[in-house]
């Protein structure tokens, strides 16, 4: 019995230390729970809304602020006509892009080439504020998909729609 309790103990220190490593490893918006859309494979995943380093308006900075948008079905989806906002109005619309199943594409603030993993807004202004907002995703029937909210001294919260 010892050697049982013994082995329970060293398996739940360590299943403790990996959340505890995994939780580490995200960026501080990213903790938070999801509610999104029913049957909606494309969610609202990471956020980065506030650049690391100084608040200079650099396309580096701007293109460090950004929202990841995954597909989390095992079918492409097209995002063309989806929209990404802020609490401002503020609003990126996709054109053609194929998100493969089981994958991400970062929207960034900055200006940057497109490609099928990062978008840019081509902005020379911030979009998400470092202190209150919320992201909503909508498909191209403007269908609420998902939605991350920040602010209070807390991460970002995601909510699901049904």
């Amino acid at each position: 019995m010892s050697v049982s309790r013994t082995s329970r103990r060293i398996l739940a220190t360590v299943l403790a230390a990996g959340t505890l490593i995994g939780a580490a490893a995200l960026p501080a918006a990213a903790d938070g729970h999801h509610r999104h859309a029913a049957r909606s494979t494309v969610v609202i995943g990471k956020v980065q809304y506030n650049s690391p380093g100084r608040d200079d308006r650099s396309n580096r900075s701007l293109n460090d602020e950004w929202v990841e948008v995954m597909n989390t079905g095992r079918h492409a989806v097209n995002l063309r006509g989806y929209t990404l906002t802020a609490s401002d109005g503020a609003s990126y619309r996709f054109h053609t892009l194929r998100l493969e199943g089981h994958s991400a594409v970062k929207v960034h603030t900055g200006m940057g080439r497109d490609s099928s993993r990062d978008v840019y807004q081509d902005r020379r202004h911030y979009v998400w504020d470092n202190h209150r907002d919320t992201a909503t995703l909508r498909n191209d029937n403007g269908r609420v998909l998902d939605t991350a909210m920040w602010g209070r001294g807390r991460p970002a919260d995601h909510h699901r729609h049904h």
